[in-house]
């Protein structure tokens, strides 16, 4: 008879199983499936979530898990697996089979009406779903348990430990000197020219070139593929089954570094162990962490001056218009630093500002200091506080991100979170390979990829988040490398003193 622990594996095989065709089938809708299938597709996957759900939290698995846990060493691969599935066990049996079929069903209807509300700009289309999705959210936090904000148990979800204080503590950190720098940098009389990046650019040279990126830097393409979608992401099925999407539009930066961005993602889901596919352990081990290793790959390696020394060339004969632009005319317009409405497309110095309106903005709406009626005034006055803009319509204010449609609240901090760690990681890795710019300048990823994978990817989800910090870069989540070198390349690029 088979050990407990491979019980346990061959239960959590069942489980991912359903999850991936979940997962399959949300890739499908958001790429390509015909908008009057949504419904059909919101009740698919809510009997899957259901099955999944019923099978994990079954009075059979909790037996197998408990029996594993007994057996196996708590320091050991096995010990973390079960450290993981005792941590998910305990937030799915607080939760009702229902709520989790609610919660799927919810995610795929409310998808479909966003993008229709996005394209007409109008808000009170999305209104009701967003309504029901704080709702939905309000009984998962109820479930869950909390003492201080309703908040805590649902961001705890995407990055374990945190908490609206850890969050608001984060904040406070990065708030004033980036408000300083974007002071700063506006009133430079220096300002780069971006305009020849907006044109006519074929999106066929565009998926071209993007497809050329992902092979050079290390994606592995016959584990992976790359489509568009309304809003990038990266979903994965298996180790050995990562997709990507980008969008192809005007702004030629747009699909170029969103595919650098989601790569980044893909590459960390690429490079866990073999062994550990299907199992909780494989993937990244939060989403604070994911999001590090997709701005490490789009802003410090995609947006340095060395990543386009060596493609540049390559970029100017896909697309001859740039011919006349030198270099650094290029460096300095991808890195152009200017209050803009849309995140997604914000330079490195304004995007957590974005990611700070979408923070308080979920937290109120949880506690109900911020009627789901008035998001769009409220998420108004946010942007000219904070960023001093006013959105002209709901598309390129509260509509922009698909995050709410699904039923996502909690998710946002994680971004900034990101974009602090991979300037402590980019650090450490630069202690151990040494010039990193003059590797990127000569086409060499590999000696980077190679570190990332040893230090991050290849430990998938055996350490706790905040562990995995300390054992990477030496010390807990730390702003200081961030905020430093954001000035001190944006105090180039602008020419300030």
């Amino acid at each position: 008879m088979s050990s407990p622990i491979d019980q346990l594996k061959e239960r959590l095989y069942e489980v991912n199983a359903l999850n991936a065709a979940s997962a399959l089938m949300d890739w499908d809708q958001q790429c390509y499936m015909p908008r009057g299938a949504a419904e059909a597709r919101a009740e698919q996957g809510a009997v899957l979530s259901k099955m999944a759900h019923e099978i994990f939290v079954s009075d059979e698995t909790q037996a197998i898990l408990e029996k594993a846990g007994s057996e196996v060493d708590p320091a050991s691969e096995e010990g973390a697996l079960v450290r993981v599935v005792k941590r998910d066990m305990d937030q799915r049996t607080k939760l009702p089979v229902e709520l989790v079929t609610e919660l799927s069903r919810h995610g795929a209807i409310g998808h479909e009406v966003w993008v229709e509300a996005r394209a007409e700009s109008d808000y009170s289309k999305f209104q009701p779903i967003l309504e029901k999705t704080v709702d939905l959210t309000r009984q998962v936090a109820d479930c869950l348990g909390y003492t201080d904000h309703p908040y805590d148990p649902v961001t705890d979800q995407f990055e374990e430990g945190a908490t609206k204080k850890y969050w608001e503590d984060m904040f406070d950190t990065i708030r004033q000197p980036l408000v300083d720098l974007v002071a700063e940098i506006k009133a430079s009389p220096d300002q780069p020219d971006d305009s020849f990046l907006t044109g006519s650019f074929q999106e066929a040279d565009q998926r071209a070139f993007s497809m050329r990126l992902l092979e050079a830097i290390g994606f592995d393409l016959t584990r992976g593929r790359l489509d568009t979608a309304p809003h990038p992401f990266c979903t994965n099925f298996s180790v050995n089954d990562v997709r990507l999407t980008t969008r192809f539009k005007d702004y030629l930066p747009s699909a170029i570094f969103g595919t650098l961005h989601e790569a980044g993602h893909g590459m960390y889901e690429q490079n866990s162990p073999q062994g550990w596919d299907r199992t909780p352990l494989a993937g990244g081990v939060s989403l604070g962490w994911h999001e590090s290793q997709s701005r490490t790959w789009e802003n410090l390696i995609g947006r340095s001056k060395a990543f386009w020394q060596f493609f540049y060339a390559d970029l100017q004969k896909t697309f001859p218009g740039l011919a006349n632009k030198d270099l650094e005319t290029f460096y300095r317009a991808v890195n152009k630093s200017e209050p803009s409405l849309i995140r997604v497309e914000a330079d490195e110095v304004t995007y957590n500002l974005h990611i700070m309106v979408r923070f308080e903005m979920e937290t109120g709406m949880l506690d109900g200091s911020i009627p789901v009626k008035d998001v769009p005034a409220v998420w108004n006055q946010k942007y000219e506080e904070y960023l001093g803009i006013t959105p002209p319509d709901d598309a390129r204010g509260c509509l922009q991100d698909v995050h709410w449609s699904g039923g996502l609240l909690g998710y946002f901090p994680t971004y900034s979170m990101g974009n602090i760690l991979s300037y402590q990681v980019w650090n450490a890795m630069a202690q151990d390979l040494g010039d990193l710019h003059e590797m990127m300048s000569a086409g060499n990823f590999q000696p980077i990829l190679d570190w990332l994978v040893a230090k991050v990817y290849s430990q998938g989800n055996r350490h706790l988040p905040q562990d995995l910090i300390r054992q990477v870069c030496g010390t807990g989540l730390d702003a200081t490398p961030y905020i430093t070198a954001i000035r001190e390349k944006y105090r180039e690029i602008y020419r300030l003193n």
